[in-house]
């Protein structure tokens, strides 16, 4: 079906099936781009151009090597409930993009459930506050012991 208007427009379009299937594609795409633009408006997220800094740390378990899979939880020191949430890698990395800017954070991890090899519990030797400044990269270290 073609419209009126769009026949007027471009008489060339309506003659052909191909043309006038594009036609009705572009349309309607064209009509669903409208509100993806109006949810641009929405509060802002850290965008990937825009300046952030990172926060870079290795879990390290007791008998000093990296530990895999350690739940650890980041938040600003300002607040009191944990904002992120993500897991060591293979190699006992994690990494979070945060804001660019002065703002201090805590890290800290989630051992419920956590043993050693020979089921002896760990814990956290210390929670770590990281204060960024500029768009850099801090790198850090969580400790864990018996």
């Amino acid at each position: 079906m073609t419209t009126p208007n769009a026949c007027r427009i471009l008489p060339s379009v309506c003659r052909s099936s191909s043309s006038l299937l594009l036609l009705l594609v572009f349309s309607a795409f064209s009509l669903q781009v409208s509100p993806v633009a109006n949810a641009a408006s929405a509060p802002k997220k850290l965008k990937p151009t825009d300046p952030y800094a990172l926060i870079f740390g290795t879990v390290w378990g007791p008998d000093d090597h990296p530990a895999y899979g350690v739940k650890v939880k980041i938040r600003r020191a300002s607040d009191k409930k944990t904002k992120w949430e993500l897991y060591s890698d293979h190699r006992g990395e994690f990494a979070l993009r945060v804001a660019a800017g002065k703002n201090d954070y805590i890290v800290g991890a989630d051992l419920k459930g956590v043993k050693t090899q020979d089921g002896h519990p760990v814990h956290l030797v210390e929670e770590v506050p990281v204060h960024v400044e500029y768009d850099e990269r801090v790198d850090i270290g969580l400790h864990l012991a018996r």
